[in-house]
């Protein structure tokens, strides 16, 4: 499944979680490229990312194209800055192209152009869109009798668009369990918490509610985001499934986090230092699972 074997679950866990970092590295680098950045948001999603792609997603390294991938929307497209890096590590297009990031005539802009960017599925941005995508894919997929699925990674603020709840509906009444949407539940929106804006709890029974399979993670522990991609249901299976990864604004960086200023801003020399040293002082402690 993944793009590399690993003898144990604490190899892999320490593999992924310092993705995870380098990731977290590399969202504050190209918000300096680009003179400001979606840095909270991609902070929150950094280890959603890494988890599906090279743990849980059926990839090959090199070949965005290849047809038997599986397939992933992210929904919340100012999420990007967290996105891109992920593809150009799995070698889709070269790493140097980022040093473009958000430049004039560069591919990347703070949202994924399908486009511009190799291994991009779908260009998204305008928020609420991303799930009723992923509903088609997976029809196509169900169509073709392929095995591959399709993920989903939705802002917990862009459920509050009523063409989620239509997709929602839709997805469980044409039986697509080979469907998964993740939600970035880190409860903040660029207008401050969700629950103040527009209340989306309780999200477990709503969706259950539609006739999704749901799990309640921490959206930051990669052991439980590792199992619960491991024992999604098989491909065939009809009930889609949703998993509500509880998460931090700005993970990583303690001035960031939970301060819904940093939903979009920009960093100075000093403070993308400090920010750099937060991430790397924040490392989880090595695992002896087996």
């Amino acid at each position: 499944m993944g793009v590399k074997e690993f003898a144990t679950k604490a190899e892999l866990h320490d593999f992924l979680d310092d993705k995870a970092e380098e990731l977290r590295s590399e969202v504050i680098r190209l918000s300096a490229i680009a003179g400001g950045g979606h840095m909270g948001g991609g902070l929150s999603m950094a280890d959603i990312i890494v988890a599906l792609h090279y743990h849980a997603m059926n990839l090959k390294v090199g070949d965005p194209k290849w047809a038997d991938r599986d397939r992933f929307v992210l929904s919340k497209g100012h999420g990007a800055i967290a996105y891109c890096p992920v593809l150009a590590d799995l070698e889709f297009f070269p790493k140097d192209w980022l040093e473009t990031f958000n430049r004039l005539d560069s591919p990347f802009g703070m949202h994924p152009d399908m486009n511009k960017i190799p291994g991009v599925e779908m260009s998204t941005g305008s928020l609420g869109h991303g799930l009723s995508v992923g509903v088609g894919m997976a029809l196509t997929a169900r169509l073709d009798k392929a095995k591959w699925r399709v993920f989903v990674l939705l802002g917990d603020g862009e459920i509050n668009e009523g063409m989620v709840w239509e997709a929602a509906q839709s997805a469980s009444h044409f039986k697509l369990g080979n469907l998964t949407a993740i939600i970035d539940r880190n409860r903040l929106s660029l207008d401050g918490p969700t629950e103040e804006i527009m209340s989306i709890e309780p999200i477990r029974e709503r969706w259950e509610s539609f006739g999704w399979n749901v799990s309640d993670i921490d959206g930051h522990n990669m052991k439980q985001l590792v199992d619960t991609f491991d024992s999604l249901p098989p491909v065939e299976s009809e009930a889609p499934n949703l998993v509500i990864a509880r998460t931090v604004k700005g993970k990583g960086v303690d001035f960031m986090e939970n301060d819904p200023i940093w939903h979009y801003s920009g960093l100075d020399a000093e403070k993308s230092e400090e920010a750099w040293k937060s991430i790397h002082s924040s490392r989880p402690a090595r695992r002896v699972e087996k």
